[in-house]
């Protein structure tokens, strides 16, 4: 049987069905406890479970049958594609350079992203743009970083694929060059393209800088997607020191109509891991 079509042997829940008000994403594989390994049984049961939405972050990698096998299966469920992955090394140079020939596999890579976004329907890929030059001045790297985002967003633009920034904490990913969400908001403006947003993963920010729920409203105008996780731990909403419940409630009530990944662990293991997941949703969800 093609993993596709699925067994239809997915094990429910007990509070299950229940429709969520924010598009949270889990992830492809979160929940294999109960649904199995095959992806069109994950997605029906991630879809009972009433969540609008998933993602994958390897997606781009995936065979282009295999791509479009997922985004049949995720229309049949009606379900959101989240950010997929363009590019995230974290040990190059990549975006802050003039470097021509990093710069065409770049361009390759968002070729290849916007093909990728064709097969699926997913309209954001995520880019981390590397690590810093600390041999040059960081307003010059700030440059180069503008001036090859135009590129790749001319790259994107015509298929309306959405290019989102990732910050990153520096304690986790030490030496890269994107880490605050205003320093993502200034690039986005520079740029001045509907290409080229930002994706707060917001378990990262409460370490680099906290203040999440003012800081969403800065940058406002350039966020396209968000990434959920606890801090400390990176697990699920209330497991560590973060209010999501009053961070959804905020985020619903300007009207945010896009995805939220579910881009974290489990603090416990099997299906009960997945069920307290399922509970800590509801919680948080429950405003």
């Amino acid at each position: 049987m093609s993993p596709f079509r699925g067994s239809g042997q997915a094990k429910p829940t007990a509070a299950g069905g229940a429709g969520f008000k924010l598009k949270y994403a889990p992830g492809l594989g979160m929940f294999e406890a109960h649904a199995g390994k095959a992806p069109a049984d994950q997605l029906k049961f991630i879809a009972d479970q009433g969540f609008k939405a998933w993602f994958d972050n390897g997606l781009m990698g995936r065979p282009p049958a295999e791509q479009e096998a997922l985004a049949k299966e995720s229309a049949r469920f009606g379900l959101t594609i989240g950010p997929f992955v363009v590019y995230a090394d974290f040990k190059v140079k990549s975006f802050v350079t003039r470097d021509a020939a990093v710069l065409d596999m770049l361009a390759g890579r968002f070729k290849t992203a916007v093909e990728t976004g064709r097969r699926t329907g997913c309209t954001w890929a995520l880019a981390v743009p590397g690590r810093y030059d600390e041999s040059l001045d960081w307003d010059y790297q700030t440059a180069n970083v503008v001036e090859n985002l135009k590129r790749f967003a001319g790259l994107c633009e015509p298929s309306g694929l959405v290019i989102v920034l990732e910050p990153l904490n520096p304690k986790d990913h030490p030496g890269l060059f994107l880490t605050k969400v205003a320093q993502a908001f200034q690039i986005c403006r520079a740029v001045g393209s509907p290409s080229v947003k930002i994706l707060d993963d917001m378990y990262h920010q409460q370490i680099t800088e906290g203040n999440i729920i003012p800081n969403i409203d800065a940058c406002w105008d350039e966020l396209a997607a968000f990434h959920v996780g606890d801090s400390p731990g990176r697990n699920e909403p209330g497991t560590g020191e973060m209010n999501y419940r009053n961070i959804f409630k905020h985020i619903h009530g300007k009207g945010y109509q896009g995805v939220l990944c579910l881009e974290h662990g489990k603090s416990k293991a099997g299906l009960e891991g997945e069920k307290a997941l399922l509970e800590a949703y509801r919680a948080a969800d429950a405003f």
